[in-house]
């Protein structure tokens, strides 16, 4: 489907008044969606697709996954919360697993970003090194 510049502009700024203090509302998204739809403004298909593709893309940027070898303690889980709050900013989803195929340490994804300290990472960074 190809969207207009007007369409993506227009999307953007519907994304941009859906968010409460930086942070998406989800009630908003679906109040603005609903008005879309029964609006049926010129391209509105395409701008509803840009403002979904917007919308996803916030929330895989404020989506956390930790994963450990171990299981994690609950004073340990507060830490990395408060770590990964401070530099990824306030209403980061964190969620927690259990990957005993790790070996040792922590993975962490945040959006698109990958920190692996895991000793499973670091075999395999050895291996593709030689």
């Amino acid at each position: 489907m190809k969207i207009t510049k007007q369409s993506r502009r227009d999307a953007k700024a519907l994304f941009l008044g859906s968010r409460t203090n930086g942070i998406l509302d989800e009630a908003k998204v679906r109040q603005v969606v609903q008005k879309v739809i029964a609006a049926k403004p010129r391209g509105y298909m395409g701008m509803l697709h840009h403002f979904q593709r917007l919308v996803k893309l916030d929330i895989d940027r404020r989506t956390a996954r930790v994963e450990s070898a171990t299981p994690i303690s609950s004073s340990e889980q507060s830490q990395l919360t408060d770590l990964l709050s401070r530099r990824y900013g306030q209403g980061l989803l964190i969620s927690f697993a259990h990957n005993p195929a790790l070996l040792g340490g922590l993975r962490i994804q945040v959006g698109s970003t990958v920190i692996d300290g895991t000793v499973q990472g670091r075999l395999r960074a050895l291996e593709e090194s030689f």
